[in-house]
């Protein structure tokens, strides 16, 4: 006001060139096009014609399930769901409505009550799988183990119409033997929701070797309706994000038994801007789902090296939030996570037995090893043509796993530090003790010999 109108437009204009110039306007911009250019395939024209698709089947009314049907109620879209007890059905139903009478907030106004009975109505509960017949799309949702899929999915090649999509929620499985169990692998794809799937916004949309194409387009399409970040990503073990994650908790695993304790690398990298850190993330999820991983791996690649501290955890019986231990206590009804002396003590006393000195580490190292970690898988995903875009990674990780939005994600991240400091801080990690874990991308090594980025 002092200084005048004119003057004060131009002062906004300085200040607004300053700032697009930032690496936070960079990242938030790459995000902005990023979820554009995720629904852009390569070799699936826009204009592809698609299936229609009216009637949902949802296999499964469990958590996954239940949330999954959810997204399909909010766009006005029937949904048939089974279960195979009548305990479990009525557990399921019930569920959803209390997510819609708690999370929509009816109480607040936000939802009418008859809007919710609108949606309930377009649920039709069932135990027979006879009552999919005629559903456009039916996804399963049942427990991550593949004998257990194979037997749902021979069930559903037997009764769903011609032409009907069958998908799976399979976060780790390989989608081409699941879609082997049926006589119509082109017709069998990957939604892989991430939970609470009512909630997040991230769809992971796996194409098998054999998945149409007009399959794919027609979930990339319908992923919009229900207002979903789709990204499409290859079959391998764990597809885009599940593999990378696993990466980033081995690292946080090592610097355990290394020296430091899981408060602390919750608490740095939740400073870096994670929505949550990597042993508060695990509580929630049950840390007997990486147990299960852990099991595989052990069977499947026994020279791999992976810390052993987590298994100890589970093996004192703390599962997570749900059993009120994990790495951190919990209170009855309360999400706080308490550090615990108990596991502090097993840590500390892993170490011993192991005969690692521990030593102090600082925030610094922990965060670039927990974000580097990401950045080195994202390359090998890249190379392998598992993801075709660096931006689809980031994606992946904005909306699925709470990388920090104004950071851009993990691979926008690394070209914004600079390729040749990503694969020097590799190197010097690669000279640590757990340094087995550290050799650098092929992808990596190229871009820093050339001054390269993934985003280009």
């Amino acid at each position: 006001m002092k200084e005048g109108f004119e003057r004060g437009l131009a002062f906004e204009r300085e200040c607004f060139l300053a700032l697009v110039q930032t690496p936070e306007s960079r990242a938030l911009r790459h995000a902005f096009f990023g979820e554009r250019a995720a629904g852009k395939i390569a070799d699936v024209p826009s204009n592809k014609p698609v299936r229609k698709i009216e009637r949902i089947g949802v296999v499964g009314a469990g958590t996954m399930g239940g949330g999954i049907a959810m997204n399909f109620l909010n766009a006005d879209m029937s949904v048939v769901l089974l279960e195979t007890k009548q305990d479990a059905l009525d557990r399921g139903l019930a569920t959803i409505r209390r997510n819609y009478n708690y999370e929509a907030q009816v109480g607040k106004g936000k939802l009418m009550q008859e809007k919710v009975e609108e949606r309930m109505a377009l649920i039709r509960p069932t135990l027979s799988f006879g009552d999919l017949a005629q559903a456009n799309l039916i996804i399963e949702a049942v427990f991550e183990e593949l004998s257990v899929k194979e037997q749902v999915f021979r069930q559903l090649d037997e009764i769903a119409k011609p032409g009907a999509i069958l998908a799976s929620n399979a976060s780790m499985l390989d989608l081409n033997k699941i879609a082997s169990f049926t006589k119509r692998p082109g017709d069998v794809i990957s939604m892989h929701f991430f939970s609470p799937a009512n909630v997040m916004k991230l769809l992971e949309v796996v194409r098998g070797e054999q998945t149409g194409k007009d399959v794919l387009a027609t979930i990339m399409q319908l992923a919009k309706k229900i207002k979903k970040t789709a990204v499409v990503s290859g079959v391998c073990d764990g597809f885009i994000g599940n593999r990378m994650i696993e990466q980033y908790i081995r690292q946080a695993l090592f610097m355990l038994e290394e020296g430091v304790l899981p408060a602390q690398i919750d608490r740095a990298i939740e400073k870096f801007g994670f929505a949550m850190g990597p042993f508060r993330m695990s509580d929630l999820a049950g840390n007997d789902i990486g147990w299960a991983i852990r099991k595989r791996r052990y069977r499947e690649q026994p020279d791999l090296r992976y810390s052993r501290v987590a298994d100890r955890l589970c093996e004192m019986g703390r599962f997570g939030q749900k059993t009120g231990a994990d790495w951190y206590d919990y209170q009855p009804g309360k999400r706080d996570a308490a550090p615990s002396k108990r596991v502090d003590d097993m840590i500390v006393a892993y170490s011993a037995e192991q005969g690692i000195s521990r030593r102090r580490i600082g925030d610094k190292e922990i965060v670039e090893r927990l974000v580097l970690s990401l950045v080195n898988e994202g390359a090998k995903i890249l190379e392998e043509g598992v993801a075709t875009k660096a931006s689809d990674i980031d994606m992946v990780y904005l909306t699925g796993y709470g990388f920090p939005l104004w950071r851009g994600g993990p691979m926008l991240y690394a070209d914004t530090i600079g390729l040749y400091n990503v694969e020097r801080a590799m190197r010097k990690y690669a000279k640590q003790p757990n340094g087995c874990a550290w050799q650098p991308a092929a992808r990596v090594r190229e871009l820093a010999a050339s001054d390269g980025r993934f985003n280009v």
